[in-house]
Formats: C-alpha cells, structure tokens, sequence
C-alpha cells in the first residue's frame, strides 16, 4: 500500500472507487488538476491486479449492449423538436457498467420547454415500451433512468455542487443528441471543469467563453424562447408534474428550468472516501 497525494497516483486512486482501472494513454487524459488534487487526501491505493483488468474488459462489454438501448432511445426521442441534447452519464459513460446497472440519461430541453418536453419523453418511451426505471426500484437491469433535466437557460452547474466528483461527471457525458452545438454550450457553460481534470476535454471543444460568446449563445436562446401559448402550457405541466413529485422529493432538485434526480449524493460519498484513510 502506498500512500497517495499527486500526479498519476491520485488519477488512479480516485478511478479505482469506481472499481476502474485507467489505461496507461488514459492516465494523462483523467489528470487531476490542481483543484482536484485539494479534494483527495489521506487517500491509499491498494496496488492493481489481473482482476481488476479482467473486470474492466466485462464491464466494457457489458456496457455495449446497454449503449445499444440508450442509442435506439436517442433514435427515438431526438425526433422530438424540443429535445436539444440527450447524453449517457454516470458508469455507463466510461463503459464502467455492471450486468445490473441501469443506464443514467440526461436530457437538455429548449428554453423553457422542461416539463412539457419531459411530458412527451415519457409518453413516447411508454408508447415504445421501454423499460423506465422508476424512484425506490430495487431493480434497475437496462431500465432507462432519465435523471438529469436542464433546460437551455440553466446549463451552467451551481457553485455549491461544483466538485472533483461532479466535474468528472459532466467531463465523461457522452452525448448521442446534439443539436444546435448544445453539447459544445454545455462544455463552455461549465469550464470549470478544467481546475478539476483540465486534460479531460480537448481544447477544440471547450473555447474561453469570451463577452461575445455570451452574447451569442444568449441571442440564440431568447430566439429559442416557446410562444405564450406553449408558456401556459409548460407552466401547467411543471405544476402537474411537481405535485405528482411532491411527496417523494428528498435532496432532489425540482425547478422550472431544472430537475436533478439523485436521492443519494454520490459527490459527498466520493469526497469523503477520498478524505479517508483506507
């Protein structure tokens, strides 16, 4: 065992919380930056093993057929105008995806069609019957699980979930809608990501988000702004949504441009296994 504190070590002891082992070409991409290396502490790795390999190539496989299902739903539910971007997150991103698992989503809407756009999601998947995981389910094997929901208006991450844990997350997201260059605004709006693993995105995708910029993406989404019509009718879906959620939020987020989805805080989970001692 050795202790950890810089460079690649502390790239391959945040991963192996995941049970992932990095590649060598992979160790310079998932550099921890100096923001990151703050956050892990006190941290030991115990030294990787053929097993560790053998499991990383199941869980590549296994996450191949699960990418086939989220890629026939991307197929499916980008037909729908107002879906701008849909992605995989979470495990199956980094193909890290056990038999088990379900596959995480995140879908981006157009400005101020959150809920009337997650309406017609469901209601398509069900159409298509398309197994859809729902809140407290013990089991989850390839259920989709559709648990990020932002609209154009709120791609940028709030400051206080800003972490090692979340940065990696929105560094691995694999997009397979992407409309209107969303996913690039997505990357710019949350270039923060950079103090954490600022090798993970190329420097092609990510641009310094100059005044102009700005400008230009804000233009774009006013213009993307629904009619007084299709407003009422968002307002009464948030509405109707939000009761039917109600009673079951715990730490969930749930706003008019927003709805996060994650009864468990895995960012507090992983920085306190990164502040431990093992």
């Amino acid at each position: 065992m050795a202790l950890l504190n810089k460079g690649p070590k502390a790239s391959i002891a945040y991963h192996s919380i995941f049970n992932f082992l990095l590649a060598r070409a992979e160790l310079k991409k998932w550099e921890i930056g100096p923001k990151g290396l703050g956050e892990i502490t006190n941290y030991k790795l115990q030294i990787t093993n053929r097993q560790n390999l053998k499991t990383r190539k199941i869980r590549e496989k296994i996450s191949h057929q699960k990418l086939k299902i989220a890629r026939r739903a991307a197929k499916l539910l980008g037909k729908i105008p107002t879906v701008k971007m849909m992605a995989v997150t979470g495990a199956l991103a980094m193909k890290n995806a056990t038999a088990e698992s379900d596959i995480d989503l995140m879908i981006i809407t157009k400005a101020n069609t959150l809920w009337l756009t997650r309406f017609f999601v469901y209601l398509l998947l069900r159409i298509k019957n398309y197994d859809i995981r729902k809140p407290k389910q013990k089991t989850q094997k390839n259920k989709l699980c559709l648990n990020i929901w932002i609209d154009e208006t709120a791609l940028e991450w709030e400051k206080k979930d800003r972490n090692i844990y979340t940065a990696h997350e929105i560094a691995q997201t694999m997009p397979l809608v992407n409309k209107d260059r969303t996913y690039k605004r997505f990357l710019q709006a949350n270039k923060w990501i950079l103090d954490y693993w600022p090798k993970a995105i190329s420097d092609t995708t990510i641009l310094r988000y100059n005044d102009i910029a700005k400008k230009k993406v804000r233009k774009h989404i006013i213009s993307q702004y629904p009619n007084i019509i299709v407003s009422i009718i968002e307002k009464l879906a948030f509405k109707m949504q939000y009761l039917y959620m109600k009673p079951k939020i715990t730490r969930e987020v749930v706003t008019p441009h927003k709805a996060l989805f994650h009864p468990r805080n895995w960012g507090k989970i992983v920085l306190d296994r990164l502040k431990v001692c093992l």
